[in-house]
C-alpha cells in the first residue's frame, strides 16, 4: 500500500469520526431537550401552587382606640326561640407595662354560641382562631333581668401572652321583662390588672323576646346622667343668678330705706 492510498485512509478516517462525534453530540442535546420538555410538561420541575387553607390571624393590637363595629349576636334555644339578643360594639383595652393598646370585636370573625335557661342565660362570643372570647352571664330574679357575670380573655397574635379577667356576683343593667336595654355611652369593666372590656353602643334583652325582637327600650344610667347633667347644671346656674339678684334687691332697698329715715 503507498503512503498516499495510506494518508487518504487515515484522513477519511478522522472525517467519519468527527461526523459521528458531531452527530452523537446532536442526538444526545435532541435527547436532553426532549427529557426536559417533557419534565416541564409533567408538571415535576415546575409544580403548580397548592392552595393552603388559610388560618384565622390572632388579634392585633393597636396604640390607639378607635370606634368599634356593632355587631348583632342572636342566642337560640333548643326550640329555636330566641333567648338572648345583642347589639354592641366591643373594645378591648389591654395594659402591659403602663402602656396601653387596644383591639376591636370584629363580628365577621366572631362565632357566638351560649346556653338558655329559665333563670340563667350565657352569650359566649368568641374570636376565630383561639384569639380570645366574651362571656356575659343574664340572670333573672323575678321580673328583672341583669348581666351578673363577665368573663373575657384575649390572645394577642404578638407574644405568647393571655390576657384573662372576670368580674362576677354583679347586677349590671337591670332591666325589667318584655323591656330592652340600650345605651349609646361605652361601658368600661375592669376584669383585670391589665384588661379592661368597653361595651358601647348597646343594646340587649334575655329570656322573653316577642318574635325576636327588642321590645320597649330602658335607658341606662350612664345614657341618663349624661342627659340630665347639663340640666342639673344649667338649674343651678339660673338658682345661683336668682339668688344673686335677690340678694342685690335686699341690700339695695336697705340702704334706700335707711337713706329715707336719717331725712
Amino acid at each position: 500500500m503507498t503512503d498516499k492510498l495510506r494518508n487518504n485512509m487515515h484522513r477519511e478516517t478522522i472525517l467519519f469520526l468527527l461526523v459521528a462525534v458531531i452527530m452523537g453530540n446532536s442526538l444526545m442535546t435532541a435527547a436532553l431537550n426532549q427529557t426536559i420538555i417533557t419534565t416541564d410538561e409533567s408538571g415535576l420541575n415546575n409544580p403548580e401552587p397548592t392552595e393552603h387553607s388559610s388560618l384565622p390571624e390572632k388579634p392585633v393590637l393597636q396604640p390607639k382606640e378607635t370606634v368599634p363595629v356593632t355587631g348583632n349576636y342572636v342566642l337560640n334555644d333548643t326550640a329555636g326561640k330566641p333567648c338572648i339578643k345583642v347589639s354592641m360594639g366591643v373594645v378591648y383595652k389591654v395594659i402591659d407595662k403602663k402602656k396601653a393598646s387596644y383591639f376591636n370585636l370584629d363580628p365577621s370573625t366572631t362565632l357566638a354560641t351560649g346556653r338558655c335557661g329559665q333563670k340563667e342565660a350565657v352569650l359566649s362570643l368568641a374570636i376565630v382562631g383561639e384569639g380570645g372570647y366574651l362571656d356575659l352571664t343574664f340572670e333573672k330574679e323575678g321580673n328583672i333581668s341583669y348581666v351578673s357575670k363577665v368573663r373575657a380573655n384575649l390572645a394577642p397574635s404578638k407574644g405568647n401572652k393571655n390576657y384573662p379577667g372576670v368580674i362576677e356576683h354583679e347586677k349590671l343593667f337591670p332591666t325589667a321583662a318584655d323591656h330592652s336595654l340600650k345605651c349609646k355611652s361605652q361601658t368600661e369593666f375592669h376584669l383585670a390588672e391589665n384588661l379592661r372590656v368597653k361595651l358601647g353602643p348597646l343594646q340587649f334583652q334575655a329570656f322573653k323576646l316577642t318574635n325576636g325582637k327588642f321590645g320597649e327600650e330602658v335607658e341606662c344610667w350612664a345614657d341618663f346622667n349624661k342627659r340630665i347633667f347639663p340640666i342639673i347644671i344649667g338649674t343651678t346656674v339660673v338658682g345661683l343668678l336668682l339668688i344673686a339678684v335677690l340678694t342685690f334687691l335686699i341690700i339695695w332697698n336697705s340702704r334706700r330705706q335707711a337713706g329715707y329715715d336719717r331725712i
